[in-house]
């Protein structure tokens, strides 16, 4: 049985994590599997959006698989390269939503913050259990936490290993709609459905742009020319939002 499950459908990029009676434990199979969708999806310029799942009600990912050993000269990231942990960084350049459920832990909390957008199910508990536990090592896994939470809220889960509802968690804006399990795949679509209706090289050069200066000083980020931004001005696309504008028409992207 495949580690995930990768497909486009139309201008969307389905990967699914297909480890359940693991919980979705991330082994060196899953990581070079993930590491190849990553590629393919950076590359195709057809595809616009990503949809991030993950088999079984019981969780969304629990982390690395304690139990998997890396293979020889195996020096991926976590997650096929997105979070960072462990290896080199790979950037996703293309908006990800994702749809996470039951337990959502350790590099699994880290695999969802990568997303731009988080569906969760009512029933979620996200958590990092490192400390509680006992087992810590790359430390990427806090990381994230301290930059998309509340500074006391962050800590609290770093240092007991504390679990965050859904509800608390789209209180504290970590996530962005709580829905039944089984309307998961309907909400992620509606969101999918809203970045299809944007310009997809106008969302990939914001995406750049907002990420690129996340930890910059404001004044630097306001002062910095970003060229996907600039490159963008002169495309087809940008050209037909003006012209869809003075006709008062939707506008037809070609992604070019």
């Amino acid at each position: 049985m495949a580690e995930i499950l990768f497909s486009v459908e139309g201008a969307i990029a389905r990967v699914h994590l297909n480890r359940p009676r693991s919980l979705n434990a991330i082994d060196g199979v899953m990581d070079e599997a993930l590491r190849d969708a990553w590629v393919t999806i950076n590359a195709d310029p057809a595809i616009r959006v990503v949809l991030l799942s993950a088999e079984g009600e019981r969780a969304f990912c629990v982390g690395a698989d304690l139990n998997d050993h890396p293979r020889p000269g195996q020096r991926i990231a976590l997650g096929g390269g997105i979070t960072g942990i462990g290896g080199p960084l790979v950037v996703v350049n293309k908006p990800i939503v994702a749809t996470v459920q039951g337990h959502v832990l350790g590099g699994g909390f880290e695999l969802a913050m990568c997303a731009d957008v988080i569906v969760a199910a009512d029933t979620t508990r996200f958590g990092l259990p490192e400390t509680a536990v006992g087992v810590i090592g790359e430390c990427g896994v806090v990381h994230r936490a301290i930059r998309q939470l509340p500074y006391r809220v962050a800590l609290g889960m770093i240092l007991t290993g504390e679990r965050l509802s859904a509800s608390e968690a789209l209180h504290h804006g970590l996530i962005n709609e709580v829905v039944g399990f089984d309307d998961l795949e309907a909400a992620a679509m509606r969101w999918c459905d809203r970045l299809l209706a944007a310009s997809p090289l106008a969302v990939q050069a914001a995406k750049e742009a907002a990420l690129s200066r996340l930890d910059h000083p404001l004044p630097v980020a306001l002062g910095s020319r970003f060229e996907a931004i600039e490159q963008y001005q002169q495309t087809a696309d940008h050209a037909e939002s003006r012209a869809a504008f003075q006709q008062k028409r939707t506008p037809i992207w070609k992604g070019r």
